[in-house]
Protein backbone atom coordinates (compact mmCIF):
# COMPACT_ATOMS: atom_id res chain seq x y z
CA UNK A 1 0.00 0.00 0.00
CA UNK A 2 1.30 3.26 -0.88
CA UNK A 3 0.21 5.72 1.50
CA UNK A 4 0.86 9.85 1.21
CA UNK A 5 0.24 12.02 4.27
CA UNK A 6 -3.67 10.79 4.18
CA UNK A 7 -5.61 14.41 5.31
CA UNK A 8 -3.18 16.73 3.66
CA UNK A 9 -3.61 15.57 0.41
CA UNK A 10 -7.14 15.04 0.91
CA UNK A 11 -7.39 18.67 2.44
CA UNK A 12 -5.91 19.50 -1.12
CA UNK A 13 -9.60 18.93 -2.94
CA UNK A 14 -11.68 19.79 0.59
CA UNK A 15 -11.87 16.23 2.00
CA UNK A 16 -10.57 17.17 5.74
CA UNK A 17 -12.56 14.25 7.32
CA UNK A 18 -12.85 10.82 6.81
CA UNK A 19 -13.69 7.23 8.62
CA UNK A 20 -10.77 5.97 7.47
CA UNK A 21 -8.47 6.44 3.71
CA UNK A 22 -7.04 3.69 1.96
CA UNK A 23 -4.73 4.05 -0.60
CA UNK A 24 -3.32 2.75 -3.32
CA UNK A 25 -4.43 -1.34 -2.24
CA UNK A 26 -3.44 -3.88 -4.55
CA UNK A 27 -5.94 -5.94 -6.20
CA UNK A 28 -5.69 -8.82 -3.79
CA UNK A 29 -6.36 -6.30 -0.89
CA UNK A 30 -9.54 -4.65 -2.99
CA UNK A 31 -11.16 -8.33 -2.64
CA UNK A 32 -11.03 -8.46 0.58
CA UNK A 33 -12.22 -5.11 0.80
CA UNK A 34 -15.40 -5.76 -1.31
CA UNK A 35 -16.36 -8.86 0.03
CA UNK A 36 -16.13 -8.01 3.38
CA UNK A 37 -18.39 -4.62 2.95
CA UNK A 38 -20.75 -7.33 1.09
CA UNK A 39 -20.03 -5.81 -2.79
CA UNK A 40 -19.42 -8.57 -4.64
CA UNK A 41 -18.98 -12.52 -5.26
CA UNK A 42 -15.93 -14.37 -6.75
CA UNK A 43 -16.74 -16.49 -9.88
CA UNK A 44 -14.92 -19.48 -10.15
CA UNK A 45 -12.19 -18.16 -12.43
CA UNK A 46 -11.27 -15.60 -9.85
CA UNK A 47 -13.14 -12.66 -11.58
CA UNK A 48 -14.88 -10.07 -9.16
CA UNK A 49 -18.93 -10.49 -9.73
CA UNK A 50 -20.56 -6.87 -8.91
CA UNK A 51 -24.01 -4.93 -9.43
CA UNK A 52 -24.06 -1.55 -10.51
CA UNK A 53 -27.56 -1.11 -8.98
CA UNK A 54 -30.12 1.28 -10.89
CA UNK A 55 -27.93 2.47 -13.24
CA UNK A 56 -26.87 -0.15 -15.71
CA UNK A 57 -25.34 2.19 -18.29
CA UNK A 58 -24.17 5.68 -18.56
CA UNK A 59 -26.90 8.40 -17.82
CA UNK A 60 -26.13 11.18 -20.27
CA UNK A 61 -28.70 13.69 -19.80
CA UNK A 62 -27.24 13.95 -16.09
CA UNK A 63 -23.55 14.48 -17.34
CA UNK A 64 -22.77 18.58 -16.69
CA UNK A 65 -20.05 20.79 -17.59
CA UNK A 66 -19.18 23.98 -15.52
CA UNK A 67 -19.50 26.65 -17.52
CA UNK A 68 -17.06 29.58 -16.60
CA UNK A 69 -14.81 32.14 -18.24
CA UNK A 70 -12.22 29.07 -19.60
CA UNK A 71 -15.19 26.80 -20.98
CA UNK A 72 -17.82 29.17 -21.81
CA UNK A 73 -16.66 30.17 -25.50
CA UNK A 74 -14.59 26.73 -26.13
CA UNK A 75 -17.48 23.60 -25.30
CA UNK A 76 -20.01 22.66 -27.87
CA UNK A 77 -22.66 23.47 -25.52
CA UNK A 78 -26.01 22.03 -26.20
CA UNK A 79 -28.37 18.62 -25.04
CA UNK A 80 -24.57 16.69 -25.10
CA UNK A 81 -22.87 19.17 -23.19
CA UNK A 82 -25.30 20.50 -20.47
CA UNK A 83 -24.10 23.53 -18.69
CA UNK A 84 -24.18 24.06 -14.86
CA UNK A 85 -22.43 27.03 -13.20
CA UNK A 86 -19.70 27.20 -10.50
CA UNK A 87 -21.93 27.63 -8.15
CA UNK A 88 -24.32 24.96 -7.96
CA UNK A 89 -20.54 22.88 -8.44
CA UNK A 90 -19.16 24.32 -5.35
CA UNK A 91 -22.39 23.92 -3.01
CA UNK A 92 -22.51 19.98 -4.59
CA UNK A 93 -18.78 19.60 -3.77
CA UNK A 94 -19.42 20.77 -0.45
CA UNK A 95 -22.12 18.62 0.12
CA UNK A 96 -20.60 15.47 -0.54
CA UNK A 97 -17.05 16.30 1.23
CA UNK A 98 -19.58 16.64 4.79
CA UNK A 99 -21.24 13.81 3.53
CA UNK A 100 -18.08 11.54 2.88
CA UNK A 101 -16.73 12.53 6.52
CA UNK A 102 -17.71 9.48 8.29
CA UNK A 103 -16.84 6.95 5.59
CA UNK A 104 -14.67 4.69 4.37
CA UNK A 105 -12.20 5.93 1.28
CA UNK A 106 -10.71 3.98 -0.90
CA UNK A 107 -8.37 6.61 -2.55
CA UNK A 108 -6.03 5.51 -6.16
CA UNK A 109 -3.18 7.55 -7.74
CA UNK A 110 -3.60 6.70 -11.71
CA UNK A 111 -2.17 7.73 -15.02
CA UNK A 112 -4.23 8.61 -18.10
CA UNK A 113 -2.22 8.41 -21.06
CA UNK A 114 0.84 6.07 -22.27
CA UNK A 115 2.51 8.63 -23.62
CA UNK A 116 4.45 10.63 -20.82
CA UNK A 117 4.24 13.99 -23.07
CA UNK A 118 0.66 14.17 -22.53
CA UNK A 119 -0.37 12.03 -19.99
CA UNK A 120 -3.54 13.23 -16.91
CA UNK A 121 -1.72 12.34 -13.10
CA UNK A 122 -5.20 11.37 -11.57
CA UNK A 123 -6.34 11.00 -7.53
CA UNK A 124 -9.51 8.69 -7.84
CA UNK A 125 -11.96 9.17 -4.73
CA UNK A 126 -14.12 5.85 -3.99
CA UNK A 127 -16.73 4.83 -1.38
CA UNK A 128 -16.78 1.09 -2.91
CA UNK A 129 -13.19 -1.31 -2.94
CA UNK A 130 -14.69 -2.80 -6.34
CA UNK A 131 -14.77 0.65 -8.16
CA UNK A 132 -11.29 1.57 -7.21
CA UNK A 133 -10.53 -1.55 -8.75
CA UNK A 134 -12.28 -0.87 -11.55
CA UNK A 135 -9.95 2.06 -11.65
CA UNK A 136 -6.60 0.05 -11.13
CA UNK A 137 -7.99 -1.80 -14.09
CA UNK A 138 -8.48 0.44 -16.01
CA UNK A 139 -6.23 3.58 -15.76
CA UNK A 140 -2.78 3.08 -16.01
CA UNK A 141 -0.67 2.03 -13.13
CA UNK A 142 2.45 3.96 -11.79
CA UNK A 143 5.30 2.07 -10.67
CA UNK A 144 6.77 2.11 -7.29
CA UNK A 145 8.63 5.01 -7.47
CA UNK A 146 6.43 6.77 -9.44
CA UNK A 147 4.26 6.76 -6.34
CA UNK A 148 6.85 8.39 -4.27
CA UNK A 149 5.97 12.18 -4.50
CA UNK A 150 2.90 11.70 -6.79
CA UNK A 151 1.24 14.94 -7.87
CA UNK A 152 -2.47 14.75 -9.05
CA UNK A 153 -3.61 17.25 -11.72
CA UNK A 154 -7.11 15.72 -11.77
CA UNK A 155 -9.47 14.31 -9.64
CA UNK A 156 -12.87 12.34 -9.56
CA UNK A 157 -14.91 11.71 -6.25
CA UNK A 158 -17.18 8.99 -6.94
CA UNK A 159 -19.97 7.72 -4.10
CA UNK A 160 -22.88 6.10 -5.53
CA UNK A 161 -24.26 6.99 -2.25
CA UNK A 162 -24.99 10.72 -2.06
CA UNK A 163 -28.02 11.88 -4.11
CA UNK A 164 -28.24 15.14 -5.30
CA UNK A 165 -31.48 17.13 -4.51
CA UNK A 166 -32.47 18.27 -8.35
CA UNK A 167 -33.98 21.45 -6.74
CA UNK A 168 -31.13 22.86 -4.65
CA UNK A 169 -28.57 21.67 -6.80
CA UNK A 170 -29.40 22.62 -10.35
CA UNK A 171 -29.16 18.65 -11.37
CA UNK A 172 -31.78 16.87 -13.67
CA UNK A 173 -32.25 14.43 -10.84
CA UNK A 174 -30.45 12.07 -7.93
CA UNK A 175 -27.73 11.05 -10.05
CA UNK A 176 -25.39 13.19 -11.47
CA UNK A 177 -21.50 13.20 -13.20
CA UNK A 178 -20.26 16.86 -12.84
CA UNK A 179 -17.04 18.04 -14.87
CA UNK A 180 -14.96 21.18 -13.46
CA UNK A 181 -12.23 22.24 -16.35
CA UNK A 182 -11.06 25.11 -14.35
CA UNK A 183 -10.60 23.26 -10.84
CA UNK A 184 -9.58 19.96 -12.78
CA UNK A 185 -12.15 17.82 -10.55
CA UNK A 186 -15.23 15.34 -11.95
CA UNK A 187 -17.71 14.83 -8.91
CA UNK A 188 -20.12 11.60 -9.63
CA UNK A 189 -22.91 10.56 -7.35
CA UNK A 190 -25.75 8.74 -7.26
CA UNK A 191 -24.66 6.10 -9.59
CA UNK A 192 -22.53 2.79 -9.29
CA UNK A 193 -22.02 2.57 -12.99
CA UNK A 194 -18.05 2.41 -13.35
CA UNK A 195 -18.23 3.58 -16.51
CA UNK A 196 -18.71 7.00 -15.70
CA UNK A 197 -15.46 6.98 -14.00
CA UNK A 198 -13.52 6.43 -17.50
CA UNK A 199 -15.74 8.11 -20.03
CA UNK A 200 -15.43 11.20 -17.60
CA UNK A 201 -11.62 11.05 -18.24
CA UNK A 202 -12.09 10.22 -21.37
CA UNK A 203 -13.95 13.92 -21.88
CA UNK A 204 -11.21 15.56 -20.17
CA UNK A 205 -8.67 14.59 -22.61
CA UNK A 206 -11.10 15.22 -25.21
CA UNK A 207 -10.80 18.43 -24.05
CA UNK A 208 -7.75 19.18 -23.67
CA UNK A 209 -5.47 16.97 -26.01
CA UNK A 210 -7.07 18.57 -29.18
CA UNK A 211 -6.52 22.30 -27.65
CA UNK A 212 -3.60 22.39 -25.98
CA UNK A 213 -1.49 19.92 -27.67
CA UNK A 214 -2.94 19.72 -31.38
CA UNK A 215 -3.47 15.43 -30.51
CA UNK A 216 -6.07 14.80 -31.73
CA UNK A 217 -8.53 12.56 -29.08
CA UNK A 218 -10.23 9.33 -30.74
CA UNK A 219 -13.21 7.31 -29.41
CA UNK A 220 -11.23 4.02 -30.81
CA UNK A 221 -9.70 0.76 -30.51
CA UNK A 222 -6.12 -0.05 -31.90
CA UNK A 223 -3.88 -3.20 -32.84
CA UNK A 224 -0.33 -3.51 -34.34
CA UNK A 225 0.00 -6.32 -37.15
CA UNK A 226 3.48 -8.50 -37.44
CA UNK A 227 4.91 -6.08 -39.57
CA UNK A 228 4.36 -3.14 -37.12
CA UNK A 229 1.77 -2.02 -39.58
CA UNK A 230 -1.44 0.06 -37.01
CA UNK A 231 -5.27 0.03 -37.46
CA UNK A 232 -7.60 1.56 -35.59
CA UNK A 233 -11.09 1.08 -35.01
CA UNK A 234 -13.87 3.84 -34.57
CA UNK A 235 -17.21 2.89 -33.70
CA UNK A 236 -19.98 3.19 -30.70
CA UNK A 237 -20.66 0.99 -27.87
CA UNK A 238 -21.76 -2.77 -29.51
CA UNK A 239 -20.28 -2.27 -32.91
CA UNK A 240 -17.28 -4.26 -32.31
CA UNK A 241 -14.65 -2.04 -31.15
CA UNK A 242 -12.81 -4.39 -28.24
CA UNK A 243 -13.97 -7.37 -30.19
CA UNK A 244 -12.00 -6.62 -33.20
CA UNK A 245 -9.17 -5.35 -31.94
CA UNK A 246 -8.57 -8.37 -29.56
CA UNK A 247 -7.26 -10.28 -32.91
CA UNK A 248 -4.98 -13.47 -31.98
CA UNK A 249 -2.93 -12.23 -34.70
CA UNK A 250 -2.22 -8.47 -33.73
CA UNK A 251 -0.82 -6.93 -30.83
CA UNK A 252 -3.78 -4.78 -28.97
CA UNK A 253 -2.88 -1.26 -28.00
CA UNK A 254 -6.12 -0.83 -26.33
CA UNK A 255 -9.90 -0.74 -27.14
CA UNK A 256 -11.61 2.08 -26.48
CA UNK A 257 -9.77 5.72 -26.07
CA UNK A 258 -6.46 7.02 -28.09
CA UNK A 259 -4.58 10.21 -29.16
CA UNK A 260 -3.20 10.72 -32.49
CA UNK A 261 -0.13 12.74 -32.58
CA UNK A 262 2.21 13.32 -35.28
CA UNK A 263 4.38 10.31 -35.04
CA UNK A 264 2.16 7.62 -32.70
CA UNK A 265 -0.49 6.56 -31.59
CA UNK A 266 -1.06 5.74 -27.84
CA UNK A 267 -3.96 4.44 -25.21
CA UNK A 268 -5.39 6.81 -23.03
CA UNK A 269 -6.27 3.66 -20.50
CA UNK A 270 -4.96 0.57 -18.84
CA UNK A 271 -7.24 -2.27 -18.71
CA UNK A 272 -10.49 -2.40 -20.89
CA UNK A 273 -14.22 -2.64 -20.75
CA UNK A 274 -15.48 -5.23 -22.53
CA UNK A 275 -19.51 -5.49 -23.31
CA UNK A 276 -19.92 -9.79 -22.58
CA UNK A 277 -23.45 -10.46 -23.27
CA UNK A 278 -23.14 -13.65 -25.17
CA UNK A 279 -20.00 -14.20 -24.48
CA UNK A 280 -18.15 -17.58 -25.60
CA UNK A 281 -14.43 -18.45 -25.69
CA UNK A 282 -14.79 -20.32 -29.10
CA UNK A 283 -16.32 -16.52 -30.55
CA UNK A 284 -13.82 -14.27 -28.34
CA UNK A 285 -10.71 -16.02 -26.89
CA UNK A 286 -8.75 -13.44 -25.83
CA UNK A 287 -11.62 -11.11 -23.96
CA UNK A 288 -12.85 -14.60 -22.40
CA UNK A 289 -9.60 -15.60 -20.72
CA UNK A 290 -8.77 -12.45 -19.27
CA UNK A 291 -11.48 -12.82 -17.14
CA UNK A 292 -10.16 -14.33 -14.58
CA UNK A 293 -8.42 -13.03 -10.79
CA UNK A 294 -8.59 -9.25 -10.72
CA UNK A 295 -11.09 -9.14 -13.54
CA UNK A 296 -14.37 -7.60 -12.73
CA UNK A 297 -17.96 -8.83 -14.31
CA UNK A 298 -20.79 -6.36 -13.69
CA UNK A 299 -24.38 -7.17 -13.75
CA UNK A 300 -23.81 -10.78 -14.93
CA UNK A 301 -25.91 -13.93 -12.74
CA UNK A 302 -24.15 -17.33 -12.53
CA UNK A 303 -25.92 -20.77 -13.60
CA UNK A 304 -27.98 -22.40 -10.74
CA UNK A 305 -26.30 -24.06 -7.84
CA UNK A 306 -22.52 -22.54 -9.25
CA UNK A 307 -20.29 -20.16 -9.31
CA UNK A 308 -19.73 -19.90 -13.62
CA UNK A 309 -21.15 -17.03 -15.22
CA UNK A 310 -24.04 -17.76 -17.79
CA UNK A 311 -23.26 -14.80 -20.16
CA UNK A 312 -26.57 -15.16 -22.09
CA UNK A 313 -28.25 -14.19 -18.73
CA UNK A 314 -29.99 -10.61 -19.61
CA UNK A 315 -31.73 -10.72 -16.07
CA UNK A 316 -30.10 -7.46 -14.92
CA UNK A 317 -29.12 -5.92 -18.14
CA UNK A 318 -28.14 -6.39 -21.87
CA UNK A 319 -24.99 -4.41 -20.90
CA UNK A 320 -22.98 -6.94 -18.77
CA UNK A 321 -19.63 -5.71 -18.94
CA UNK A 322 -16.06 -6.72 -17.63
CA UNK A 323 -13.21 -4.51 -16.40
CA UNK A 324 -9.89 -5.75 -16.99
CA UNK A 325 -6.16 -4.72 -17.17
CA UNK A 326 -4.33 -4.75 -20.61
CA UNK A 327 -2.16 -7.07 -19.73
CA UNK A 328 -4.56 -9.82 -19.30
CA UNK A 329 -4.47 -9.77 -23.14
CA UNK A 330 -1.37 -12.24 -23.86
CA UNK A 331 -0.67 -10.19 -26.99
CA UNK A 332 -0.80 -6.54 -25.31
CA UNK A 333 1.57 -4.28 -26.19
CA UNK A 334 3.38 -2.75 -23.50
CA UNK A 335 3.75 0.49 -23.62
CA UNK A 336 0.53 1.09 -25.60
CA UNK A 337 1.94 2.66 -28.17
CA UNK A 338 1.59 2.06 -32.15
CA UNK A 339 2.49 4.21 -35.26
CA UNK A 340 1.11 6.50 -37.43
CA UNK A 341 -1.87 4.25 -38.83
CA UNK A 342 -2.05 2.40 -42.31
CA UNK A 343 -5.88 1.41 -41.82
CA UNK A 344 -9.06 3.20 -40.57
CA UNK A 345 -11.90 0.90 -39.85
CA UNK A 346 -15.54 2.76 -39.32
CA UNK A 347 -17.33 -0.08 -37.62
CA UNK A 348 -21.32 0.85 -37.58
CA UNK A 349 -24.01 -1.76 -36.64
CA UNK A 350 -27.16 -1.07 -39.20
CA UNK A 351 -29.78 -2.45 -37.69
CA UNK A 352 -31.90 -1.79 -41.36
CA UNK A 353 -29.42 -4.41 -42.94
CA UNK A 354 -28.84 -1.88 -45.85
CA UNK A 355 -24.77 -0.87 -45.39
CA UNK A 356 -22.01 -3.45 -46.87
CA UNK A 357 -20.32 -6.10 -44.53
CA UNK A 358 -17.08 -3.72 -45.84
CA UNK A 359 -16.68 -0.64 -48.15
CA UNK A 360 -13.90 1.19 -49.19
CA UNK A 361 -13.97 4.71 -48.65
CA UNK A 362 -12.81 7.91 -50.70
CA UNK A 363 -11.54 10.84 -48.36
CA UNK A 364 -14.96 13.02 -48.57
CA UNK A 365 -17.17 9.70 -47.90
CA UNK A 366 -14.22 8.89 -44.88
CA UNK A 367 -14.59 12.54 -43.72
CA UNK A 368 -18.71 12.41 -44.17
CA UNK A 369 -19.43 9.11 -42.37
CA UNK A 370 -17.10 10.12 -39.33
CA UNK A 371 -18.65 13.42 -39.25
CA UNK A 372 -22.20 11.29 -39.31
CA UNK A 373 -21.34 8.33 -36.62
CA UNK A 374 -23.85 6.43 -37.74
CA UNK A 375 -24.62 3.07 -36.20
CA UNK A 376 -27.72 1.89 -33.96
CA UNK A 377 -27.28 1.84 -29.85
CA UNK A 378 -27.23 -1.69 -28.83
CA UNK A 379 -29.47 -2.47 -26.38
CA UNK A 380 -28.50 -1.43 -22.44
CA UNK A 381 -25.76 0.65 -23.44
CA UNK A 382 -27.70 3.31 -21.92
CA UNK A 383 -30.24 3.67 -19.35
CA UNK A 384 -33.50 3.37 -20.78
CA UNK A 385 -32.30 1.93 -24.75
CA UNK A 386 -34.14 -2.16 -24.64
CA UNK A 387 -34.03 -2.11 -28.26
CA UNK A 388 -31.92 -1.12 -31.21
CA UNK A 389 -31.97 2.50 -31.92
CA UNK A 390 -30.93 4.15 -35.09
CA UNK A 391 -28.73 6.88 -34.29
CA UNK A 392 -25.96 9.27 -35.32
CA UNK A 393 -22.98 10.50 -32.82
CA UNK A 394 -20.46 12.74 -34.42
CA UNK A 395 -16.62 11.01 -34.84
CA UNK A 396 -18.34 7.67 -33.53
CA UNK A 397 -18.65 9.45 -29.63
CA UNK A 398 -20.47 12.55 -29.80
CA UNK A 399 -21.47 11.90 -26.09
CA UNK A 400 -17.83 12.38 -24.89
CA UNK A 401 -16.65 15.42 -27.46
CA UNK A 402 -16.53 18.53 -25.11
CA UNK A 403 -15.25 20.71 -28.06
CA UNK A 404 -17.37 21.05 -31.18
CA UNK A 405 -17.39 18.05 -33.50
CA UNK A 406 -15.89 19.73 -36.87
CA UNK A 407 -12.52 19.94 -34.93
CA UNK A 408 -12.11 16.66 -34.39
CA UNK A 409 -13.05 15.98 -38.20
CA UNK A 410 -10.86 18.88 -38.98
CA UNK A 411 -8.07 17.12 -37.89
CA UNK A 412 -8.73 13.81 -38.71
CA UNK A 413 -8.54 15.34 -42.45
CA UNK A 414 -5.16 16.53 -41.82
CA UNK A 415 -3.93 13.21 -40.65
CA UNK A 416 -5.63 11.22 -43.60
CA UNK A 417 -4.16 12.81 -46.02
CA UNK A 418 -1.15 13.55 -44.50
CA UNK A 419 -0.68 10.13 -44.33
CA UNK A 420 -2.39 8.40 -46.85
CA UNK A 421 -4.52 6.07 -45.01
CA UNK A 422 -7.53 3.85 -46.14
CA UNK A 423 -10.59 4.00 -44.80
CA UNK A 424 -13.08 1.35 -44.74
CA UNK A 425 -16.78 1.36 -43.34
CA UNK A 426 -17.75 -1.94 -41.59
CA UNK A 427 -21.00 -3.24 -40.68
CA UNK A 428 -21.31 -5.11 -38.07
CA UNK A 429 -25.34 -5.32 -37.57
CA UNK A 430 -27.65 -7.11 -40.08
CA UNK A 431 -27.43 -8.44 -43.58
CA UNK A 432 -30.63 -10.07 -45.46
CA UNK A 433 -33.25 -8.06 -43.80
CA UNK A 434 -33.50 -5.66 -40.99
CA UNK A 435 -33.68 -6.13 -37.53
CA UNK A 436 -36.46 -8.47 -37.03
CA UNK A 437 -36.12 -10.22 -39.91
CA UNK A 438 -32.48 -10.18 -41.35
CA UNK A 439 -29.83 -12.06 -39.10
CA UNK A 440 -26.37 -10.37 -37.67
CA UNK A 441 -23.35 -11.00 -40.18
CA UNK A 442 -20.90 -13.39 -38.71
CA UNK A 443 -18.17 -12.27 -36.61
CA UNK A 444 -15.94 -14.60 -38.58
CA UNK A 445 -17.05 -13.04 -41.74
CA UNK A 446 -16.26 -9.48 -40.33
CA UNK A 447 -12.60 -10.68 -38.96
CA UNK A 448 -12.03 -12.18 -42.63
CA UNK A 449 -12.89 -9.20 -44.34
CA UNK A 450 -10.98 -6.91 -42.08
CA UNK A 451 -7.96 -8.99 -42.11
CA UNK A 452 -8.42 -8.68 -46.09
CA UNK A 453 -8.04 -5.33 -45.53
CA UNK A 454 -5.16 -5.11 -43.27
CA UNK A 455 -2.78 -7.91 -45.60
CA UNK A 456 -3.77 -5.87 -48.93
CA UNK A 457 -5.86 -8.78 -50.24
CA UNK A 458 -8.75 -6.11 -50.75
CA UNK A 459 -6.47 -3.94 -52.78
CA UNK A 460 -6.78 -6.35 -55.51
CA UNK A 461 -10.14 -6.76 -55.42
CA UNK A 462 -12.74 -5.91 -58.16
CA UNK A 463 -14.85 -3.54 -56.88
CA UNK A 464 -18.90 -2.35 -57.65
CA UNK A 465 -20.00 1.26 -56.42
CA UNK A 466 -23.15 0.97 -54.19
CA UNK A 467 -26.40 2.82 -55.96
CA UNK A 468 -27.14 5.09 -53.39
CA UNK A 469 -24.42 4.79 -50.81
CA UNK A 470 -21.80 5.32 -53.86
CA UNK A 471 -18.92 3.22 -51.04
CA UNK A 472 -16.75 1.02 -53.24
CA UNK A 473 -18.09 -2.79 -52.31
CA UNK A 474 -15.86 -5.99 -53.03
CA UNK A 475 -17.03 -8.11 -55.43
CA UNK A 476 -15.22 -11.21 -53.38
CA UNK A 477 -13.25 -12.36 -49.95
CA UNK A 478 -11.75 -15.15 -48.88
CA UNK A 479 -13.45 -16.98 -46.43
CA UNK A 480 -16.86 -14.66 -47.10
CA UNK A 481 -19.30 -15.50 -49.51
CA UNK A 482 -19.57 -13.40 -52.31
CA UNK A 483 -23.60 -13.31 -51.95
CA UNK A 484 -23.03 -11.04 -48.65
CA UNK A 485 -21.19 -8.43 -50.04
CA UNK A 486 -23.52 -6.67 -51.51
CA UNK A 487 -26.37 -6.35 -49.71
CA UNK A 488 -29.37 -5.87 -51.93
CA UNK A 489 -28.38 -9.66 -53.09
CA UNK A 490 -29.46 -10.99 -49.41
CA UNK A 491 -32.79 -9.56 -49.65
CA UNK A 492 -35.61 -11.47 -50.90
CA UNK A 493 -37.34 -8.56 -51.99
CA UNK A 494 -35.22 -5.96 -53.86
CA UNK A 495 -37.79 -3.32 -53.85
CA UNK A 496 -38.29 -3.76 -50.11
CA UNK A 497 -33.92 -2.90 -49.83
CA UNK A 498 -33.97 0.08 -52.19
CA UNK A 499 -36.88 1.72 -50.29
CA UNK A 500 -35.56 1.01 -46.39
CA UNK A 501 -31.97 2.55 -48.06
CA UNK A 502 -33.58 5.35 -49.25
CA UNK A 503 -34.88 5.75 -45.92
CA UNK A 504 -31.52 5.23 -44.37
CA UNK A 505 -30.12 7.64 -46.54
CA UNK A 506 -32.86 10.36 -46.09
CA UNK A 507 -32.07 9.71 -42.45
CA UNK A 508 -28.21 10.69 -43.06
CA UNK A 509 -29.13 13.77 -45.43
CA UNK A 510 -30.96 14.93 -42.54
CA UNK A 511 -29.09 14.60 -39.76
CA UNK A 512 -26.17 16.11 -41.72
CA UNK A 513 -27.51 19.63 -42.56
CA UNK A 514 -26.87 21.02 -38.66
CA UNK A 515 -22.96 20.17 -40.43
CA UNK A 516 -23.39 21.10 -44.23
CA UNK A 517 -22.30 24.57 -43.53
CA UNK A 518 -18.41 23.52 -42.67
CA UNK A 519 -18.80 20.97 -45.01
CA UNK A 520 -16.77 21.31 -48.57
CA UNK A 521 -17.55 19.96 -51.81
CA UNK A 522 -15.38 17.08 -51.44
CA UNK A 523 -17.39 16.53 -47.83
CA UNK A 524 -20.74 16.64 -49.05
CA UNK A 525 -20.40 14.48 -52.21
CA UNK A 526 -19.25 11.92 -49.91
CA UNK A 527 -23.28 11.84 -49.20
CA UNK A 528 -25.86 9.36 -49.98
CA UNK A 529 -27.56 10.06 -53.26
CA UNK A 530 -31.65 8.57 -52.85
CA UNK A 531 -33.06 6.76 -55.80
CA UNK A 532 -35.80 8.13 -57.03
CA UNK A 533 -37.07 4.89 -58.80
CA UNK A 534 -37.13 3.04 -55.63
Amino acid sequence: MNTPNSLEELSKIGITACKVAKWNLSPAQLYEEALSNGEGSITDVGALMCDTGKFTGRSPKDRFIVKDDYTSNTVWWGDINIPISTEKFDQLHQKMVQFLADKQLYIRDAYAGADENYRLSLRVINTHAWHNLFCYNMFLRPTSDQFKGFDSNFTIIHCPEFMADPEVDGTRQSNFAIINLSKKMILIGGTAYAGEIKKGIFSVLNFLLPQEHGVLSMHCSANIGKEGDTAIFFGLSGTGKTTLSADPQRALIGDDEHGWTSKEVFNFEGGCYAKVIDLTREKEPEIFDAIKFGAIVENTRFYPQTRSVDYTNTEVTENTRASYPIYHIANAVNPSVGGVPNNIFFLTCDAYGVLPPISKLSKGQAMYHFISGYTAKVAGTEAGITEPQTAFSACFGAPFLPLHPTKYAEMLGEKMEQHQVKVWLVNTGWSAGPYGIGSRIKLSYTRALITAALEGTLDKASYIKHDIFGVMMPEACNDVPSLILNPKNTWDDKNAYEVKANQLAESFITNFQQFASFANEEIMAGAPKMNSHA
